[in-house]
């Protein structure tokens, strides 16, 4: 159990960096929406090609066509590539912010319980790293392999591979992505979950991160679902910043866990009496509850009366 003066020294530096991080979860926020904003407006205007666009150079009789039906798709993201570069930056900046605040709420639920698992802040910190990094490096890739495409004279369908999947830098940056967003999502939940059982966030919040938490994994999904992330960025703006409805949750300003009472329990105290207090008790013996006096049943009471009147006679 830490000592009175270390809990204490534990609060205010959680004060210290919760005042310093309020602002930047704010600004995560929104800069995680707008992100999603810019690069999904950027690519509804993406060329399309149908099943019967697809095939047309079959029923031409070309199996490999000089000019892939795709090609305008690659040219059409090179002559856009400077929207969704900084779609991608404005994403990389707020998972920069989000990495800070899980770092500190791995920090603060460690301290109120040490059974936290120490590998989730690594998972954490090179998690968001690399998804920042890769959200990046993914979009900047993508602008050299296609801008290499729409200023050559290759226009066939390996060429357009090439471009969007199968160039070295896009396996790398796949595999890059797919390593640090499981990373980050497994190193998140974990926290979370600790916060939770600690009593640093409320239920509520805790459950939104972790749904959170999948949705960063899964990027190219739409602006209306990386709605989520971005509201939980600014619902944890308001946490850290002191401005949370009602006030902290307690375990913030005690440096202790002060996990949130059962649902039984809640119930229980809006009717005005404590749950079990028979069953209390015995928890606090030992777990060994006393019991309760049997009561003689009518059958033997009427037969015991019936033999005291034939004695009787």
């Amino acid at each position: 159990m830490p000592s009175t003066a270390e809990t204490k020294d534990q609060t205010e530096r959680e004060l210290s960096r919760r005042s310093r991080l309020s602002v930047p979860a704010f600004a995560g926020g929104f800069l995680y929406l707008l992100s999603a904003i810019v690069i999904s407006s950027t690519l509804n205007g993406l060329p399309t090609v149908g099943p019967l666009q697809g095939l047309t150079p079959a029923f031409q009789g070309a199996s490999e066509p000089a000019v892939s039906p795709r090609a305008g798709e690659v040219k059409y993201i090179s002559h856009h590539a400077f929207p969704l570069v900084a779609g991608s930056v404005l994403a990389a900046i707020a998972i920069v912010a989000l990495t800070l605040i899980l770092l500190l709420l791995f920090d603060a639920a460690s301290f109120r319980r040490p059974t936290t698992w120490p590998p989730a802040r690594l998972l954490v910190l090179v998690g968001g790293i690399a998804v920042a990094t890769a959200s990046i490096a993914h979009e900047v890739v993508y602008a050299v392999e296609t801008h290499k495409f729409a200023v050559g004279h290759d226009l066939s369908r390996h060429a357009v591979e090439q471009a969007l999947t199968k160039s070295a830098g896009n396996q790398i940056v796949a595999y890059l992505s797919l390593l640090a967003g499981l990373s980050l999502v497994v190193g998140m939940v974990i926290v979370l979950l600790n916060s939770l059982r600690t009593g640093l966030l409320p239920r509520w919040v805790a459950y939104l991160g972790m749904f959170s938490a999948l949705l960063i994994l899964l990027p190219n999904i739409g602006a209306t679902l990386q709605l989520i992330p971005a509201f939980w960025l600014v619902m944890m703006g308001l946490l850290l910043g002191g401005r949370w409805p009602g006030g902290d949750p307690p375990a913030w300003e005690s440096g202790e866990a002060k996990p949130w009472p059962s649902r039984a329990a809640m119930q229980a105290e809006r009717k005005g009496r404590t749950p079990a207090p028979a069953a209390a008790n015995g928890a606090a013996n030992g777990g060994e509850v006393a019991p309760a006096p049997t009561q003689p049943s009518p059958s033997a009471s009427a037969r015991k009366r019936s033999r005291k009147r034939g004695g009787r006679g």
